[in-house]
């Protein structure tokens, strides 16, 4: 005896009568709700998680909208102030106002709205970029960023770059509860798939006296209906990744290299308060700020001749590149055509000399001189490589700040015409012990910049 299948149970309890009765009407109920089950399966796999904050998206809106003038730290200010607490104090008004304040700064001004016109009187005249393109829940994703940054939930470099916020898939977002909804989901949508063929199948018995083939599993996945669906989902994801790597193709924000010589800005422009300008005089009064020739550090390093870190390690770099002999206070003729057997025994004896020096010592011992071999060949490597194979000659520096070819920009016109600040571009570089690229330089951060800033005697 054949075993009962689904439609021989259905037959002998009697229920077929029913269900045909009000067939149509289930069908109809069933379809949609397949329908409905698919297309949120769809949604959920294509839009990403909003019910809880996600820190890393927030990460990076604050980097792109907010970073160029607020303080990282969130509790410093910069050009503008420190945005933590933010939300507290402005608490006693509606979120909807301080998603407006976000957007648009000078629009809730103009509405009289007293906390956007008390934090303008502290500010003015500094002008906040209008963010009009932030949805409601990105704003939520930066203020979370922020106040986890400000209280300390994010911290450490692991969870900066990573923009870790807790429990939830280490990245503050709910990712895997979507993924397991939407694995539901799809059953769901297969479970009332079957039904419905198996419907179909009572109603041909019912009609016709014979019983239809019964529906494989195998029949259902390779459906048209599923075939179109899997592509429809491929075609959509397929389109955001590629329209996401194509928005971050060249950017190299937080980008830095290591550099030939050790150069500190926080030494340098911070312990020190060298100016800016002094050593990038170009970007008062030329298109490029230029990086300064290794005369321009002699100014200070013909008197300073021992870092306060390295020792005579960096220095001797820049003197080893110009033919500067630090224990004659002479620079040396023909030093070009020099060989490099010729140049060590320069150096050597100069970095011997302050090793002495540090180490209190009157002769130079093995430990020593294995100190003194070790420097110059990082000199050495330092000051050439496969092309620049001698050691005079410019000190070739790893750019950290490229534009693309087709954008024109013109530091004078910026820092001379626009009165900007360095560090609305570049950071707080006085901090950095080495320098990285604070901003994305992409073109919806300069077209928010110029969109609300009024260049002064234009």
């Amino acid at each position: 005896m054949r075993e009962a299948n689904f439609v021989d149970i259905f037959m002998t309890e009697g229920i077929i009568l029913d269900i045909l009765r009000y067939k149509t009407d289930l069908m109809h109920f069933i379809s949609r709700l397949k329908v409905g089950l698919l297309s949120l399966a769809i949604f959920a796999s294509v839009i990403p998680a909003g019910a809880q904050p996600n820190l890393d998206e927030g990460k990076s809106l604050f980097r792109a909208k907010c970073a160029q003038c607020h303080n990282k730290d969130m509790k410093s200010d910069l050009t503008g102030p420190a945005l933590g607490g933010a939300e507290y104090r402005w608490s006693e008004f509606t979120r909807e106002d301080l998603y407006a304040w976000v957007r648009n700064s000078q629009k809730l001004i103009s509405q009289g709205h007293p906390r956007a016109n008390e934090l303008w009187d502290q500010w003015k005249p500094t002008l906040m970029n209008a963010a009009e393109d932030l949805t409601d829940a990105q704003i939520e994703n930066i203020l979370a960023y922020v106040d986890g940054v400000y209280t300390g939930a994010i911290g450490g470099p692991v969870a900066q770059d990573a923009g870790a916020g807790g429990d939830a898939g280490e990245d503050g977002s709910n990712t895997t509860l979507f993924l397991v909804l939407l694995g539901i989901l799809i059953v769901l949508a297969l479970v009332m798939s079957r039904i419905i063929s198996v419907l179909n199948n009572i109603a041909h018995t019912r009609e016709t006296g014979v019983a239809a083939p019964e529906l494989r599993f195998r029949d259902l996945i390779t459906s048209r209906t599923v075939i179109s669906l899997v592509l429809f989902v491929v075609i959509v994801l397929g389109g955001y990744t590629t329209v996401n790597n194509a928005i971050n193709l060249g950017r190299q924000q937080g980008y830095a290299p290591e550099q030939p010589i050790k150069f500190s800005h926080a030494t340098h422009a911070g312990l020190q308060k060298i100016d800016c300008q002094y050593c990038h005089d170009g970007a008062r009064r030329s298109k490029h700020s230029i990086i300064p020739a290794a005369n321009t550090c002699m100014n200070c390093h013909r008197t300073v001749k021992v870092g306060s870190k390295y020792g005579t390690a960096e220095i001797t770099k820049i003197y080893a590149s110009i033919g500067y002999n630090p224990i004659t206070d002479k620079y040396i003729e023909d030093y070009q055509s020099m060989h490099a057997d010729s140049i060590a025994m320069v150096y050597k004896p100069w970095i011997e000399q302050e090793y002495l020096k540090t180490e209190s010592m009157d002769n130079l011992d093995r430990r020593g001189q294995n100190a003194v071999d070790d420097q110059w060949n990082d000199i050495v490597d330092a000051l050439t490589n496969d092309e620049k194979i001698s050691i005079p000659g410019p000190i070739e520096w790893a750019r950290v700040h490229n534009l693309p070819d087709h954008v024109y920009f013109n530091h004078s016109q910026h820092v001379t015409a626009g009165k900007l600040e360095c560090q609305q571009c570049h950071g707080k570089a006085e901090e950095m012990e080495l320098l990285e690229q604070y901003a994305p330089l992409s073109m919806g951060w300069c077209i928010n910049c110029h969109r609300v800033t009024e260049v002064p005697g234009f």
